[in-house]
């Protein structure tokens, strides 16, 4: 597959370092450039086209979630990373819908990272389950008392039978197609023939979509 370029974008020179750091001893990843802001991210990545953009929210002169809208727009292949905080959650949908593959916890361990951009690269969704988990929590919790009849309806709109529904839930809840055969005792390939019928269903091209499509249909509704 060859080498993964790897663009690093934030503001704190300490996290580019660290960053920089980390993915130094990776043998099929290499950093092509570092950012301090939005406007340096979509400029070095005219220069290098990387294959992974690690995306602080929050920096000066172009915040991540326009640089990404950016980025998206100039080149499609790329894809983007958010590295956040749980204080960040307000971004989370915003970011999303600006393109972004998936989220990073800047407190996740070090080992973790270059997983994390490999899985990218292949085209992989990255929620992490303690993020999954605040957003499921938050959608439902909106939805749940409102309009019952409501998320029915669009339940029914969309013909998601009840194990459809359950293979949403644990993939909205951030849970990989391994640990949700588990959960439901199926093979990995039913699974996967399951989540391809939901995209089918709710007419969306992957998980992000998905995610933020049950949210806006009301489907998380328990």
């Amino acid at each position: 597959m060859g080498m993964i370029k790897v663009l690093i974008a934030d503001d704190q020179d300490l996290i580019r370092g660290s960053l920089r750091i980390v993915l130094r001893g990776e043998e099929d990843i290499d950093v092509v450039g570092l950012a301090a802001n939005g406007r340096e991210a979509v400029e070095l990545c005219r220069q290098h086209e990387p294959h992974v953009v690690l995306m602080d929210i929050h920096m000066p002169e172009m915040d991540g979630i326009e640089a990404t809208r950016q980025i998206k727009s100039l080149y499609p292949n790329t894809h983007v990373v958010m590295l956040t905080t749980f204080h960040d959650m307000d971004y989370v949908r915003e970011a999303l819908a600006a393109g972004a593959a998936g989220y990073l916890l800047k407190a996740m361990q070090p080992e973790d990272l270059a997983v994390s951009i490999r899985l990218v690269h292949r085209g992989e969704t990255l929620i992490p389950q303690e993020i999954a988990k605040i957003m499921v929590a938050e959608w439902t919790g909106g939805t749940a008392s409102s309009k019952p009849g409501d998320g029915r309806r669009k339940k029914d709109g969309y013909g998601l039978t009840e194990r459809e529904l359950d293979v949403l839930r644990l993939l909205v809840s951030g849970k990989d197609n391994r640990e949700i055969a588990r959960e439901l005792f199926l093979t990995e390939g039913t699974v996967k023939n399951y989540i391809s019928t939901i995209y089918s269903k709710l007419e969306v091209p992957d998980r992000i979509h998905a995610v933020l499509k049950a949210q806006d249909e009301n489907l998380l509704a328990f």
